[in-house]
């Protein structure tokens, strides 16, 4: 079975014969990983299964597709944000909104030309299209596009005491989204829509419920029909304790649910299985907080294959993944008894490494 058949055999809760794996790495534990099974950092997602290659096509691309090598590297991204390298990751230096008026928000321009060369980054991906489950991600969608541009509080300020303007605003970033995404599936063989916006944190919504219903669900809305008129299952990912919008996203049209973030309220996903999982399939729930880093391996081999079991009873319906990336203080034993605990052993993602090796010696001849 190739992974496209068995990602898409899995939403529609058909047997298939292991679960579909997405797994996300923290980019230490990528070198890690790399280094053990001497094969290229961008190869580890090969070796030890995913089915699914997708990559950002929105801010999302200024934030991981670009690498820089140095602590406090930056570049300035075609929306006007610019970024500084810290730790192993690209984080916010300024937020080019943020001293301007809320009137003045809507004289800014979206770096509409630039849809060709953001599109274009599907390229590389799509080359896999025969075997793999392809994915594009118009990622930050709505409200994270807002902040990003214009800071958290101003943002939130902004949602309290001027709504009219907010929600026009996050119209203008919805279509930004909407327009990527169009583009994109116009172009290329895409299998899935992948959206996002992070509005909750680890112990509920970062705004209230209504207010994210009255000022941002009608614009995602819009941009998860982009992938729904055309018939494409559509992801959503949101961190933290979202449970009170599931509902929401299921009206709209939302298909798929990222990434379960297990330790927060309302959140543990054999639950939300039993009372959503009619409606939507789920990727993650494998917590990255307490049971990769801290947990035996032969814990996080029973932990996985019980969520596995719980998550595929109606014979579907979940893809295996993280909560967020797996860290790296995660013990390389505990990484091998996930996947064991998914059908993947030890030795077959060792094996598919030197089938990674070969064929790039080829090449290199």
């Amino acid at each position: 079975m190739t992974s496209k058949e068995r990602v898409t055999r899995a939403l529609r809760r058909l047997p298939v014969d292991r679960v579909p794996v997405f797994m996300w790495f923290h980019p230490s534990t990528t070198r890690r990983l790399a280094q053990l099974l001497q094969i290229p950092p961008t190869y580890v997602g090969e070796a030890v299964g995913n089915d699914i290659r997708q990559t950002w096509v929105n801010n999302n691309y200024a934030m991981e597709g670009i690498v820089h090598e140095n602590e406090g590297d930056t570049h300035t991204d075609f929306w006007g944000i610019r970024w500084v390298k810290e730790g192993e990751f690209n984080q916010i230096a300024s937020f080019p909104l943020a001293e301007i008026s809320p009137e003045e928000l809507l004289h800014y321009s979206f770096p509409t030309d630039r849809v060709d060369f953001l599109v274009r980054l599907m390229e590389p991906v799509v080359t896999a299209a025969r075997d793999y489950f392809i994915g594009v991600d118009v990622s930050p969608c709505v409200f994270e596009m807002y902040w990003r541009l214009r800071g958290m509080d101003r943002a939130l300020l902004d949602m309290a005491e001027y709504p009219e303007i907010a929600a026009a605003f996050f119209e203008r970033c919805a279509d930004f989204a909407a327009t990527l995404a169009d583009e994109t599936i116009k172009r290329y063989p895409i299998d899935w829509l992948w959206t996002g916006d992070d509005v909750a944190g680890q112990r509920g919504l970062i705004m209230s419920p209504q207010q994210w219903r009255d000022l941002i669900k009608p614009h995602l809305q819009r941009v998860v029909q982009e992938g729904k008129r055309r018939g494409l299952p559509v992801a959503y990912h949101c961190c933290g304790a979202l449970r009170e919008i599931i509902p929401d996203l299921i009206e709209i049209g939302v298909d798929v649910l990222n990434p379960v973030q297990c330790l927060c309220p309302g959140m543990d996903p054999v639950e939300l299985k039993r009372e959503f999982g009619k409606q939507l399939t789920f990727m993650g729930g494998v917590d990255t907080q307490r049971l990769l880093p801290e947990a035996t391996a032969e814990e996080v081999r029973r932990a996985t294959m019980e969520l596995v079991e719980k998550m595929t009873s109606d014979g579907g319906g979940y893809i295996l993944a993280a909560t967020h990336t797996v860290p790296p203080e995660t013990p390389d034993s505990n990484i091998f008894a996930l996947f064991e605990g998914a059908g993947i052993s030890q030795e077959e993602i060792f094996d598919k490494a030197a089938q990674i090796r070969q064929k790039l010696s080829r090449t290199d001849c």
